[in-house]
């Protein structure tokens, strides 16, 4: 992750997701208007938003794009880390079943869970999920079998809080954080330059 000379760190780490991410003090707050002619709407209720530019980042969308990723896919890869990349710690700092892979943070319990690449696998296996954080393509693909397999909503609270979170999928904690993803999904819907400029949406999600 890049080093920015004023940041603001957005604490939203979980048991098996991070949303932790560094978002300029100078990033434009959302009201009805934002820089660079971007519009965007309405923070989520109690939670802070906005956009700011980060260089490269419209590449980088196009790259998810290419790969076979979905809006929605890079609206979660976008909450998870500015740049939408793996240059994060080694399994986001966690191991086991706990430990998050590729431009997602997918925890290693839902990989071996769902993704035919890694299923049947074990606990002590986790560290074959950092073959994600090289190959974007199988990335997204896990991604979309995971989401197939659980249901969105079970899904969510997976990503979210992991194994604990596929069981109690519907805490407000939960859906906080599937708001928050939902409302990057519609600002990026919601212009067709938002897919390939260099926008970052943001929101600030409540650590647990």
């Amino acid at each position: 992750m890049r080093r920015l000379p004023a940041i603001m760190v957005t604490l939203g780490l979980t048991l098996a997701g991070a949303a932790l991410s560094a978002v300029p003090s100078s990033a434009q707050k959302t009201s009805d208007s934002a820089a660079d002619g971007i519009v965007i709407a309405a923070c989520p209720s109690g939670m802070r938003c906005g956009s700011y530019s980060i260089s490269g980042l419209g590449s980088r969308k196009q790259q998810v794009r290419n790969a076979g990723g979905n809006v929605l896919d890079l609206a979660v890869a976008m909450l998870e880390t500015d740049r939408m990349n793996t240059n994060y710690p080694y399994g986001d700092n966690k191991r086991d079943d706990a430990a998050n892979f590729g431009i997602f943070k997918q925890n290693w319990y839902m990989l071996r869970s769902k993704c035919d690449r890694f299923r049947g696998q074990t606990t002590s296996q986790w560290n074959n999920g950092a073959a994600l954080n090289s190959n974007l393509t199988a990335d997204i693909s896990c991604l979309h079998q995971s989401q197939n397999a659980y249901g969105m909503t079970v899904w969510f609270g997976g990503h979210r809080n992991g194994q604990t979170g596929i069981n109690n999928p519907n805490t407000g904690d939960i859906n906080g954080y599937k708001t928050a993803i939902y409302w990057i999904r519609d600002q990026l819907n919601s212009n067709s330059a938002n897919l390939s400029n260099d926008t970052r949406f943001w929101v600030d999600v409540r650590p647990i």
